[in-house]
């Protein structure tokens, strides 16, 4: 008898198994009660870190991952608890540290950063310093009608401090970015005659004439006449020796410095004219020895700049009816003469004591005079190129080709 198939009951068709979502290689990332994404991962200290933000989608996670793996693998991760350092504290770190700025330079930044930069960034971490707000800074310090000079200091402090803390790996960028905002605007400076000079050094008590004279004519900074010993003149030879600078430093009172610069370290030749006045001045006023000071105070001591200019310059401006100047003038003055000479940008570079060429071409423009008599050069050059015609002469003559 022939078997009967048994039919095979019937089979309920697979279904595909639910494949589980690939493990990220990099970091993890979760849904949060609140429907958004964060993403987490290991740093190379093996520190495990959340994203400093939670994301909307989970692909927005991944991303922000993916980009910090770059990170990792190039080189370029910055550890973010490194940047919490506050610009307060790492500002003040970065001036200590900075052992070769003069005296005066250290004094300049400490000002900024008290004044400028820790009322607005002072309790601030560095990395939380952005672009946007270092343009609203700069633009509140200006709208506060604060120097543009001492904005373009202080934004140029930041600048520095905040360079530092990308090579010191605290920020992966600098956030101060304004193009041109450190660059320093200063207002023309004023120009005196050699009359008014000579006004003003008439007018003065006569220990200070010999300073007038020699600030003008030797174009030396205040801290470098106040610094001049008995050693640094050789009146024979016509000439002054710039050595050192005595500079009023806060808390520490009168100091002998450096020269600004290695080209502030010279020798300037002066003029004819005023040496006998100097060699008046040594005879009366200067202080003894080889290293006695050439240029001292009502009392033998040294010079401070805040006493005469109250007690002396002020009074002096007033008396001689010339407009507010400041003694610094007399140096800026002193230069544009030289120019006026004919000094090359080279020679009036060693004359001033700068060692770079900006400053001596801002100080080479020349006097009204002296474009006068340029002009006038000009002008004779031209009158022989054209045979003694003048340009409305030769305008009213007919053109051969008519």
């Amino acid at each position: 008898m022939a078997k009967t198939a048994l039919a095979a009951p019937d089979e309920e068709p697979r279904r595909p198994r639910k494949r589980k979502p690939a493990k990220r290689r990099f970091g993890r990332v979760r849904q949060l009660p609140s429907g958004r994404w964060q993403a987490r991962y290991s740093g190379p200290d093996g520190v495990d870190r959340p994203a400093p933000e939670t994301f909307a989608t989970k692909k927005d996670a991944e991303v922000w991952l993916t980009r910090k793996e770059t990170e990792i693998l190039d080189g370029e991760w910055i550890d973010p608890d490194a940047g919490k350092i506050t610009l307060g504290e790492y500002g003040r770190a970065w001036i200590e540290e900075r052992p070769n700025l003069r005296p005066r330079t250290v004094e300049l930044y400490g000002y900024l950063l008290r004044a400028h930069l820790v009322p607005t960034f002072g309790e601030k971490a560095l990395n939380e310093i952005k672009d946007p707000q270092v343009r609203r800074w700069r633009k509140k310090l200006l709208d506060a009608k604060v120097s543009e000079v001492t904005v373009a200091k202080a934004y140029r402090l930041l600048k520095a401090i905040l360079s530092t803390a990308v090579d010191d790996q605290l920020i992966k960028r600098n956030p101060c970015r304004i193009k041109g905002a450190g660059q320093e605007k200063s207002p023309e400076r004023p120009v005196l005659t050699i009359a008014e000079v000579y006004k003003l050094a008439d007018t003065v008590e006569p220990r200070y004439r010999a300073l007038v004279l020699l600030a003008t004519f030797g174009s030396l900074r205040w801290g470098e006449l106040a610094g001049l010993q008995r050693r640094d003149l050789d009146l024979d030879a016509g000439t002054v020796r710039v050595e050192r600078q005595l500079m009023q430093i806060t808390g520490k009172g009168l100091v002998f410095t450096e020269p600004k610069s290695a080209a502030g370290r010279r020798t300037v030749v002066i003029p004819e004219l005023i040496i006998e006045d100097l060699r008046e001045h040594v005879k009366d006023f200067t202080q003894d020895g080889d290293k006695g000071l050439i240029f001292a105070g009502p009392d033998d001591g040294p010079l401070r700049n805040t006493n005469f200019n109250r007690r002396v310059w002020t009074q002096a401006l007033q008396d001689t009816g010339l407009p507010k100047i400041h003694f610094h003038d007399l140096r800026h003055t002193g230069n544009t003469l030289a120019a006026s000479a004919g000094a090359s940008i080279r020679e009036l570079m060693e004359r001033m004591g700068h060692s770079s060429t900006r400053a001596a071409m801002i100080y080479q423009h020349s006097t009204d005079e002296r474009q006068r008599e340029v002009a006038r050069k000009l002008d004779g050059l031209a009158r022989g190129a054209l045979g003694e015609r003048s340009g409305t002469q030769r305008a009213r003559e007919p053109d051969e080709a008519e």
